[in-house]
């Protein structure tokens, strides 16, 4: 495990998001000494989910998206979850904070149904990534190549296929901050 003091890692997600994708990278990057805060479109606690479908915890956010600076932050996280992944992708502030990290070349690691948020904020373009199989035509139809691999690393961009990929992702998110 990497040393990731002094690091500042944001993680943006909405009611129903896939448990293990957000809990996961959270607790490996703060226990390797990074500053994780997560944001959401209100303050309230937000819903995990289990499979898409079956409700676990609530967790608490940090903040909303207007308070994310992601000029402060060192890298963004963004985990799936169906209905948190079409949902997300219609806020204009996570598309401007994905832009935003994205075109500072800094990490941008996105899994599951996550990149759908990359597609609409027109990110794909020219993008070698991958996702849940079932955004693979939306992917190469906003201009990507998809590709059924663990993670794929292109650039600044992280990205892994469901929540088997996690340890995966977690190093390659670890490798990216290091």
């Amino acid at each position: 495990m990497s040393d990731l003091t002094g690091k500042k890692v944001a993680i943006i997600a909405t009611d129903h998001f896939e448990e293990a994708e957000l809990v996961q990278p959270r607790d490996a990057l703060r226990a390797a000494g990074a500053e994780v805060r997560i944001y959401s479109t209100g303050t309230d606690p937000i819903q995990a989910v289990e499979g898409d479908t079956k409700p676990t915890q609530k967790i608490e956010v940090d903040g909303t998206f207007d308070d994310l600076d992601a000029s402060a932050v060192d890298a963004l996280i963004v985990p799936g979850g169906t209905v948190n992944a079409d949902t997300i992708r219609t806020e204009e502030k996570a598309r401007e904070a994905v832009r935003a990290v994205s075109e500072a070349g800094k990490p941008l690691a996105v899994i599951c149904h996550g990149p759908w948020l990359l597609v609409s904020a027109g990110l794909v373009r020219g993008k070698r990534l991958t996702s849940y199989a079932s955004l693979a035509d939306d992917v190469r139809n906003a201009g990507g190549e998809w590709v059924d691999e663990e993670v794929v690393v292109d650039g600044n961009l992280i990205t892994s296929r469901n929540p088997g990929d996690l340890p995966a992702f977690i190093k390659a998110i670890e490798a990216a901050l290091g």
